[in-house]
């Protein structure tokens, strides 16, 4: 079987940055990219806790689905299953300096976040109790400040 594209990347060099995973071209002709927002360097730094991943997931989808710039051009935001990031869909050919502003903005929102997490209800999500909102914000306030704050082209191009 083939090796899927982003189990190609060097993972022992990857830092934290926004990325473009890949893109791809629908049937009637749009563009979705796929970037890979690292939290964490894998292998390298503790991953961020599942439940921190989670409320992150409700925080920045509810972000972004509301963003009156961007909520058009959004198709998904989701964890990776290895807790070192999460994965963010959106149509058009965009590059990661294109949405640093709203990546900012974004984990500033969850950085700054208080009160109930949006859709953690039993009836709104499927495991509404595995969220740690004080690790979220903790995750969101490292990755802006050490990372979004000051970005670097090394930051967004996967490594050699």
């Amino acid at each position: 079987m083939k090796k899927i594209a982003s189990f190609t990347i060097n993972h022992e060099k990857l830092l934290r940055g926004i990325y473009v995973s890949r893109r791809d071209t629908t049937p009637s002709g749009d563009v979705i990219t796929t970037f890979d927002v690292r939290l964490t360097e894998p292998n390298r730094e503790a991953a961020v806790s599942p439940e921190a991943l989670h409320t992150i997931e409700h925080l920045a989808a509810t972000y972004l689905r509301n963003d009156a710039q961007w909520s058009d051009k959004i198709v998904y935001w989701g964890p990776m299953g290895c807790c070192t990031g999460s994965y963010l869909l959106m149509q058009g050919e965009l590059e990661p300096r294109d949405i640093l502003p709203l990546m900012k903005s974004m984990f500033a929102f969850i950085a700054d976040f208080e009160g109930e997490i949006p859709g953690a209800s039993p009836r709104d999500c499927g495991n509404y109790t595995f969220n740690d909102l004080q690790a979220a914000k903790e995750a969101a306030k490292r990755f802006l400040a050490e990372v979004l704050g000051d970005i670097k082209d090394e930051n967004m191009n996967y490594p050699a």
